[in-house]
Order: C-alpha cells, then structure tokens, then sequence
C-alpha cells in the first residue's frame, strides 16, 4: 500500500533500528511503500541527516543495483561520559558495599534503560572491527552480552561452569581463577562458535582476570580469534591480570570497607581526545 513520506520516514526508521549492520535494498523498500526508488533515496538522506545530528548513528548508504542502506548505532562521547558519570555516581551508594570487597550491582544489570545503554557504548567500540560473535559467562554477564550483541546484529553464547544435557558435545577448559588462585571449569557447545570467528568476550565484572582468561583459551580452543575484552566494571586488585588489553566502563575500589568509584579506561582508549570523530 502506498504511503504518505511521514508515515514512510517513521517506518523505515523503526525497521533500521531493528536491523543494525544489516543492509537493506532500496529495491525492499520501493516494494515496501509502492515508492520510486528517488523517493526513497530522498527519505534515506533525510534519516541520515537526522541520525548524525542526534547520535543515534550511521546510516551507509551503498550504491549500485545490489545496494541500500545500512544502520551502523553508535554513541557519542558526551551521552556516553553522562551515563557513565551516572553509573558511577549510584554505585558509589555505601550500602552497596558486600564483604570480599564486592559491590552489589544485579540491580542496575537487570535495568533495561541501563542494559541498552551500556549495550550501545560496548559496540561503538566495534563500529569499524569485524565480530562474529559476543561470548559470556554465566550468568551475569548474559544481559549485557545480549545487549552487545543486539547492537552489533551478532550471535552471542554463553560459557557455563557445568556442562549441560542440552548441550551436547562441548569443549572444556581448566583455569586459575585471579581473586582466589582456585582452579576452575568451564565450558562451551562445539556447535557455538564456528573455526576463525572473531570473538569478542563481554563480562560484568573483573577482577583477578581469571574467568576472562579462561574465556580467552576456550576461543582458541575454538581456533578463532580474539576480537577484544569489554567489561562493565574492573574491581583494584593488587597483583598482576592474566588480561592486559581491556576496556571497562568504571573502576571500582573498595578499601576499608569504604566503595571509591571512578572512570574505566573506556573513554579514554575509545574516543581519545575531544576531537574525535565520534565526538
């Protein structure tokens, strides 16, 4: 059925949206609307526009008879930086503090409004880099790996500690845990993870490094490659990380009892100084 250009711009907006890094043809949405291809290209500049002014992203526009649109999210540094000042504010609330030097965090992880967000400024990290798939831990990392993954348009999978029925054939591995020194087990389906995936490993917290780590053997035991490391939050810790190259969102310190959150290196390492392109 044909449509009116405002009903048509609200349409395709909320179908690119649904899509990330998916190309769609202009052939589709001709189709879609009973439109002229000029039309559409019309409305497609109009959205790009748009969503460069606001930040809400990319649109690529690739031309020839096999091309169309592609929405790329990204955030920009300044809406990025308030929600981490956000985040950080709220975990340093004293009554978060748990004993082992932890900080109650399930609540904000269970948040959509937060999931998304975060979801968005992990994979503006990957906006120019390859990942096939988005791999966690269980468990509470899996909301933030789902969020991650929603925006890159990829698969995500979970690790687990035990193997399942329903998982059939897996692959394990042994690892040091960082904070406790103890070995563990954890474990992945053959079916995951395809041979020379590029893997990106998202987890909510790390400390010790141990569990990423160990996440990172599995991906070779996969014979993929590692895409890179993105967690949430990094706790201090004393002795030396079996992980060096990371991002994280904050850095949490919990000395005497008392929580001192800060920035993680994220900002820094992603957007580089105020001149950059995201900016």
């Amino acid at each position: 059925m044909k449509v009116r250009r405002s009903d048509r711009l609200v349409d395709m907006t909320r179908y690119l949206l649904e899509r990330p890094h998916q190309l769609v043809s202009l052939t589709f949405f001709a189709a879609r609307y009973e439109s002229a291809k000029s039309s559409i290209s019309e409305d497609l500049t109009i959205l790009k526009r748009t969503f460069q002014a606001r930040g809400t992203g990319l649109l690529e526009t690739v031309p020839g008879a096999a091309g169309g649109a592609r929405f790329i999210p990204y955030i920009l540094r300044e809406e990025a930086e308030q929600f981490v000042d956000e985040m950080r504010t709220e975990l340093s609330e004293a009554d978060r503090y748990l004993p082992g030097g932890y900080v109650y965090m399930s609540d904000i992880l269970g948040r959509p409004s937060a999931l998304r967000q975060i979801g968005r400024i992990l994979a503006t990290q990957y906006l120019n880099q390859n990942v096939d798939v988005v791999v966690t831990v269980a468990t509470k990392g899996i909301p933030l790996a789902q969020s991650v993954a929603n925006y890159l348009n990829v698969p995500f999978v979970i690790v687990r500690h035990d193997s399942q029925i329903t998982e059939g054939s897996t692959v394990s591995v042994n690892y040091v845990s960082g904070s406790t020194k103890r070995i563990e087990r954890m474990a992945l389906s053959k079916r995951s993870v395809k041979p020379n995936s590029r893997v990106l490993i998202v987890d909510d917290y790390m400390k010790g490094g141990g569990t990423v780590g160990g996440l990172r053997s599995l991906v070779d035991e996969f014979d993929s490659q590692l895409a890179g490391v993105a967690v949430f939050a990094e706790g201090d810790f004393a002795g030396q990380r079996t992980v060096s190259k990371y991002t994280s969102l904050l850095k949490i310190q919990t000395a005497d009892e008392q929580i001192r959150v800060s920035q993680g290196n994220y900002l820094t390492q992603i957007f580089g100084d105020e001149n950059s392109q995201l900016n």
